[in-house]
């Protein structure tokens, strides 16, 4: 009998792009801190919207689709009351979702270049991008 390799962070990931991609969320990154020294997470998810309503409504379908799909809700969710920067901490992976301009601004995948960073771009439904940077 083959053993699976698919591990529990792995279906939280797929359930957090998930939840992004349902809202349209912008830029998707998965920054993969396993390799990383000291890291805090084994992953870091980035991604932004363009307004203060659409950055709630992104944090709001990541907790409901990892709901749904772990029964797994988040240890902590912080910065909804700004709507600039949320964060969603599910320990091993936590969810940064930015406006747009503070995006830009805190330059996280700048801050852990030195991880392997896997990018998501999409017009619409359609996926422009899936690449390793």
């Amino acid at each position: 009998m083959k053993k699976s390799t698919v591990t529990d962070s792995d279906i939280l990931l797929d359930a957090v792009v998930k939840g992004l991609e349902d809202v349209k969320g912008y830029e998707i990154s998965i920054i993969d801190l396993r390799e990383i020294h000291n890291s805090i997470a084994a992953y870091f998810i980035v991604c932004h919207g363009n307004s203060h309503t659409q950055v709630e409504a992104l944090t709001a379908s990541v907790e409901k689709v990892v709901f749904e799909a772990l029964g797994e809700k988040p240890v902590s969710v912080q910065g909804l009351r700004t709507g600039v920067w949320a964060i969603v901490d599910y320990f091993d992976i936590v969810v940064h979702v930015f406006h747009k301009d503070a995006r830009s601004r805190f330059a996280l995948e700048e801050l852990w270049g030195d991880a392997n960073i896997t990018k998501h771009e999409y017009a619409g439904d359609e996926l422009i991008n899936n690449a390793e940077v």
